[in-house]
């Protein structure tokens, strides 16, 4: 498989969770989630989703058991919407690359607050 057909099924496959998350999702775990990336393999078999939940840990810990309980569902509509020989398995895991940049941030500007 070409990466470029993988990278369009992963910008798919972004669009259309973002859809299912926020608008037929019904689990009461699943609060306020912005699908950050997906990453998909070359052979289109998996689905890394990068996602952020507004709240602090225990609320991602809830958001990530509401979807892993609701994985089957998801899958589902995602395969009804992109037409694909096989659907990919999903993975979901929670986007640290903002929370990263922020402590790097804060450590970069300490540094210059000592220095002066």
């Amino acid at each position: 498989m070409s990466q470029i057909r993988a990278n369009r099924v992963a910008e798919e496959i972004k669009k259309v969770m973002g859809e299912v998350i926020s608008h037929k999702l019904k689990d009461p775990r699943v609060g306020f989630v912005t699908i950050t990336d997906v990453e998909v393999t070359g052979d289109l078999q998996q689905a890394k989703v990068f996602l952020t939940v507004f709240g602090d840990t225990k609320k991602e810990e809830e958001t990530l058991a509401g979807l892993e309980k609701a994985k089957g569902f998801i899958r589902s509509e995602v395969g009804k919407q992109i037409r694909l020989r096989k659907t990919p398995e999903l993975i979901f895991e929670i986007d640290r690359a903002i929370e990263t940049g922020n402590r790097i941030e804060r450590l970069i500007y300490e540094l210059n607050q000592s220095e002066e």
